[in-house]
């Protein structure tokens, strides 16, 4: 077996594999020079941490914890695999490796989109690997209280901008489109949690984008659409991802937009592959029979399990037929706001405020998302864990709206 990928999604389908009777070779081929860790406390803990640490060392301490039987699993690190011919079972890596396989599982995952505007490099920065976070915090070691642009306002943007307000620096965010996270949470939440952000002193300027950058070697100020011109000692660039699919270009797979699978994580148009994670696109059930891609937190693991019986299954000629429903979910920590999420609330055509109010987001919030009178997604903003979980459980139960 050959999973081509370094992150959560390529060590949970080691796992699994393992978990399904697989006792033969794993060999994880993974672009990052590190094994797998935890990316969600880059825009949060990470950069509010005392102790600068290396990225290195940064990456130990993140690193999840590799259960005993993944010990004989081949980790090959800091090599990304760049083409693939799936007929003949075989890929290459950068540095001209081949590795043939009798089954495959793709979990290469996303890349940060960067803005491709003119001005300087340095002082821009983006938000996905050690090395990333390690750098913005070398930035913003330059000093206190420095004017800090955030572009882009989903959760990325939105995290970033609160740990960095909370750090003490002047924080503005653009948005070109909507209000912060407008497109997964709806407009009214989206309006409440950006009243909230703003009374802790974070600055919006929302229906214009990123023109280009001011400075000689170093960015200086941000171009708006509009002409006007901020001033920025440092810049996050919080803009989208990119799905790392060019290594299976010309195998006639739809790559569209991720990598196609059917409802058991096949990649269509491939024998004896699998994807995982947030680059696969499958249809889900749950909600409809679109295939979608599905950024969220519990993704790797809900796909690495089902990918993983499905491989071993076909490859055994022992097919599993049952439907893969998972339940997507996220969460959020912005300043002292907490916001979990069930389900797909952006499928929603209706938004209802059972509990709390959108003016008291300390005190509690919940709020369901319908689409056509079907319960699609909960948002819980500062609830107990207990009450999430109950949540959870409840979600995939169909509520009509009253």
């Amino acid at each position: 077996m050959v999973v081509v990928g370094g992150s959560l999604g390529a060590l949970r389908a080691a796992e699994q594999l393992r978990a399904g009777g697989h006792a033969g070779p794993i060999t994880v081929l993974g672009a990052e020079a590190h094994l797998p860790y935890n990316r969600p406390p880059l825009s949060k803990d990470v950069l509010a941490a005392g102790e600068p640490l290396a990225p290195a060392a940064l990456a130990d301490r993140l690193a999840f914890r590799r259960r005993a039987s993944t010990a004989d699993v081949d980790f090959r690190l800091g090599d990304p695999v760049v083409a693939s011919d799936l007929r003949a079972g075989v890929v290459w890596t950068g540095s001209g490796s081949a590795t043939s396989y009798d089954g495959l599982v793709v979990a290469t995952g996303l890349r940060p989109r960067h803005l491709d505007v003119s001005g300087p490099a340095l002082g821009r920065h983006v938000l996905r690997t050690v090395e990333d976070s390690h750098g913005l915090r070398a930035d913003l070691e330059r000093g206190p209280g420095l004017r800090v642009v955030v572009v882009g306002a989903g959760f990325i943007g939105c995290e970033s901008a609160a740990t960095l307000r909370k750090l003490g620096h002047e924080v503005t965010v653009v948005e070109p489109v909507g209000s912060p996270m407008e497109r997964v949470i709806g407009a009214a939440v989206s309006a409440a949690v950006q009243g909230h952000l703003e009374a802790a002193g974070i600055r919006f300027v929302l229906g214009t984008g990123i023109t280009g950058y001011l400075g000689e070697e170093r960015v200086e100020g941000v171009v708006l659409g509009t002409g006007r011109v901020l001033p920025a000692d440092v810049v996050v660039e919080a803009v989208g991802s990119l799905c790392n699919t060019e290594w299976l270009a010309g195998n006639g797979l739809d790559l569209s937009d991720g990598v196609l699978t059917d409802n058991r994580m096949r990649v269509v148009g491939a024998e004896r592959v699998v994807a995982v994670g947030d680059v696969a696109r499958f249809p889900n059930p749950l909600f409809d029979d679109v295939p979608r891609r599905v950024e969220h937190w519990s993704v790797p693991t809900d796909t690495a399990r089902c990918a993983a019986a499905t491989l071993l299954g076909d490859l055994a000629g022992m097919p599993p037929d049952d439907e893969f429903a998972p339940v997507p979910s996220f969460w959020s920590d912005q300043l002292d706001l907490r916001l979990q999420s069930f389900g797909s609330p952006a499928l929603a055509d209706e938004v209802v405020v059972e509990e709390g109010d959108l003016e008291h987001l300390l005190d509690g919030l919940l709020v369901t998302y319908h689409r056509q009178g079907r319960h699609v997604g909960t948002l819980a903003v500062n609830l107990s864990a207990a009450r999430q979980r109950g949540l959870r459980e409840q979600f995939s139960r169909p509520v009509p709206v009253a």
